[in-house]
Formats: C-alpha cells, structure tokens, sequence
C-alpha cells in the first residue's frame, strides 16, 4: 500500500477529528504513546503519554495516516510518502537505494509492529517511511 504519513506537532488528535468531521471520514485506529509495551531503551516522558502514536483515517475509500512528532515539524516537511507491505525484501530494496545520498530519520530496524520500519529524506528532498508488516 502506498499512502500519505502526516506529523503533527503534538495536536494530531485534534486534527484527525477535525478531518474525520470535514471528510465524513472514519478513524479506524488511534494509537497513544501510552499504548506502547514499555522499553527501558525508549522511556515516554508523561506529559507524552497521550500523544499519537499512530492514527489510520479512511476518507471514501482512502486512507492517510499520522502521529505526532518527536520533534518540531516545519509546515510543509511533514509528510511522507509511506510504504507498507508484507515483502520484506522490496523494503530492503528501495531502502537500500533511497538512502544513498539522502539523510536518515529513524533507521530500518524491527518493531514491536512491524519487521521493519524506518524512514529517511532521499536526495531529491522527498521523505519516505517503510514498514514491512509481520
């Protein structure tokens, strides 16, 4: 599946309300840090806790996805293209090119959610998130 990953800077619940209400949509998930089997590598400060972890919102058969961010996202670099898939070597593939000459966000690594998943700018300026599904 190929969709669109929106960041929010700590209002995604907020917003994904809002374009549930504008678009007659459906939230379909809405996932909070609070959600997350605890780490001791990866601690959630509490006034995070009730942030967004992830959310998938359908809109007349589509879908768009988001979370807040970690860090403070400039208006206009807050998507991604995103990349989810069961073909794990596919992800691997377009890792592999995408990354060269681009800037790394998160690494691809294994998740409690997923096989892999990480995200990256490639050198056109175009941010991309992968997720190889279990």
């Amino acid at each position: 599946m190929i969709g669109h990953y929106l960041m929010f800077n700590r209002n995604c619940d907020e917003a994904v309300k809002t374009y549930e209400k504008a678009f007659n949509g459906k939230i379909v998930e809405m996932r909070k840090y609070s959600d997350m089997p605890s780490n001791p590598a990866f601690s959630i400060p509490d006034e995070d806790r009730n942030l967004v972890l992830h959310a998938r919102l359908q809109i007349d058969g589509m879908e768009i996805m988001c979370a807040d961010s970690s860090e403070k996202s400039t208006k206009g670099d807050n998507m991604y293209v995103s990349i989810t898939t069961k073909d794990e070597k596919l992800v691997e593939k377009a890792w592999g090119l995408l990354k060269q000459d681009g800037e790394i966000y998160m690494d691809l690594s294994p998740s409690f959610f997923a096989t892999l998943h990480g995200s990256l700018r490639d050198k056109y300026g175009i941010n991309w998130m992968f997720t190889a599904l279990k």
